[in-house]
């Protein structure tokens, strides 16, 4: 049987992090992968002849800089570019709205519907930068246990002693951020339906919800609190798409001296006296280590690949009980031209073809999709971000065509009377590119390839439970100290030996590197190896 002192079930980039961050340490490190290629969600694939996507995760602004530098990706090539403006909203024949490009820029593009939204734009970014900064000084922090040791009150402390430095004022923000929906927090400060529109789509990404319901608010605050290069709040591309970030962490595991094997599922992991001794591959190949950090979804690590006689039935119930729906349904397509929008023609690259393009005027819109989801299982008018990469990156697809990525939602993964997903999945992508021709009519006519990820193709793909692309859904509940569940949000489990790193622990999903980090931290902490 062959021995190490860490293992780690799953590739994507929380685990290579993790896998990085043990090995510099002395640990004798192996990544275990199921899949042919790390990386996860995180990953560029060829999916038609001469045309590469990041098939899943598709932009990046979460990505920790401590993890960047630590891990010395751009020393492995990575070089992640700026766009031009954030976000694009074709409303119309004739009409749209433009975010980025500076605070003067979008209140010039806000006032065209509201002065007074364009006037109340520069204490909103104050708001919610306030409240980001509390979000971004918790991000490196490991929760405390409710009822734990010393530590953990110690660890309680400094978080509370956080929000005591806030204004009273920023404290109320801060609630209501945690609370509210998101239609309510963004109609206390704006009036015009596209301005509302713009905000409530990024509170919604990732999210099976209505923007009227509760807590809605807060996962605006997560999508903001991100950096590129150092300015805050920006969104961006890697160049050669999400697979060259773990490609980058690839190379420094490797370097770090770290074994990767894919096309290595793990079947089990194997406990003896309530402690972790090792695990065996699908293949029979049994592994021992003392060590197993786990960038699974919570769910699978537990009810897949721990026999339940070593975990308590309260345990189980409340892991089977963890939410994971994000309502998500992926393409990635293969364009002859460029997308071109009536309200703003050209199918010559111009700004707004390098930002995301999102099909969603109105809070009504958003609402409806939802509710047409619960309903029907898909929404009749989803409401859509593309994503041109190529744009910006010429290695993506031939001179002078272009890749997208389409995220869409909302796409229920459990369909009523009886249907399944791979009975409706090329119906659904067909509503899907004809709801983007209503605003760009060259966009059907212009695909020459695409590949189509249901929720259930999310599932059985990349592992993503429910197709959720977080891991786990952005609540209240399953938040923090809460994530996966109280008592277990310091990566640890309920058996020894056993961490968590993935985007099922604090601070949740998006391709931020800070579970593995944090994991890591705490599997160091535990074994009395040098800190980092």
């Amino acid at each position: 049987m062959t021995k190490y002192d860490a293992l780690i079930i799953g590739g994507g980039h929380n685990g290579l992090v993790c896998a990085c961050y043990l090995a510099r340490a002395g640990l004798k490190t192996r990544v275990l992968e199921a899949r042919e290629i790390v990386g996860g969600a995180a990953v560029t694939e060829e999916f038609h002849p001469g045309f590469r996507n990041s098939i899943a995760s598709y932009t990046v602004s979460l990505l920790h800089p401590k993890v960047i530098s630590d891990l010395h990706l751009a020393d492995h090539g990575l070089r992640i570019v700026e766009r031009p403006i954030s976000n694009f909203l074709p409303l119309s024949n004739t009409e749209y709205l433009k975010l980025g490009g500076g605070v003067a820029a979008t209140q010039a593009q806000f006032a065209k519907f509201s002065q007074a939204d364009a006037d109340s734009l520069p204490a909103y970014e104050k708001m919610l930068d306030k409240a980001g900064d509390l979000l971004r000084d918790l991000l490196l922090v490991t929760p405390p246990n409710v009822g734990g040791g010393v530590s953990d009150i110690v660890r309680a402390l400094k978080v509370g002693n956080r929000f005591r430095k806030l204004s009273l004022e920023q404290q109320r923000d801060l609630l209501e951020l945690f609370t509210l929906s998101v239609g309510e927090m963004v109609e206390r400060w704006f009036t015009s339906e596209p301005v509302k529109a713009a905000f409530g789509f990024d509170a919604i990404v990732g999210t099976f919800a209505s923007p009227y319901t509760p807590e809605t608010a807060y996962v605006l605050l997560h999508h903001v609190v991100g950096e590129v290069n150092g300015k805050r709040g920006a969104w961006g591309h890697a160049i050669g798409g999400m697979g060259a970030i773990t490609q980058a962490m690839a190379a420094e595991a490797e370097a770090l001296g770290v074994e990767i094997s894919t096309n290595s599922p793990v079947a089990d992991a194997s406990i003896k006296g309530g402690r972790v001794t090792g695990v065996k591959l699908a293949n029979g190949e049994e592994i021992s280590a003392g060590i197993i950090s786990s960038n699974v979804h919570p769910q699978l690590l537990f009810q897949k690949l721990i026999a339940p006689e070593h975990l308590q039935s309260n345990f189980l119930e409340r892991i089977g009980r963890y939410a994971s729906h994000s309502a998500t349904f992926r393409m990635n397509v293969a364009l002859s031209e460029l997308p071109d929008f009536t309200c703003l023609p050209g199918t010559n690259c111009q700004e707004h073809h390098q930002s995301g393009i999102i099909i969603a005027p109105s809070l009504q819109y958003l609402e409806k999709a939802f509710f047409d989801a619960r309903q029907y299982g898909w929404s009749k008018k989803p409401f859509v971000e593309i994503y041109i990469p190529s744009t910006v990156d010429d290695t993506l697809a031939p001179p002078g065509q272009h890749v997208a990525s389409l995220f869409c939602q909302h796409f229920n993964k459990d369909l009523p009377d009886g249907k399944n997903w791979d009975d409706v999945r090329e119906e659904v992508a067909d509503l899907i590119i004809d709801t983007v021709n209503e605003y760009a009519p060259n966009f059907k006519a212009s695909i020459k390839g695409r590949m189509i990820l249901s929720p259930l193709d999310l599932e059985r793909k990349l592992a993503l439970v429910g197709g959720d692309i977080f891991h786990g859904s952005l609540r209240l509940n399953q938040l923090f100290s809460a994530r996966p569940m109280l008592g277990y949000g310091d990566y640890r489990s309920p058996l020894k030996g056993l961490y968590m790193c993935g985007a099922g622990t604090h601070p949740g999903g998006g391709v931020t590197g800070i579970p593995g980090h944090n994991a890591a931290r705490e599997i160091l902490k535990d074994k009395r190896w040098k800190r980092f």
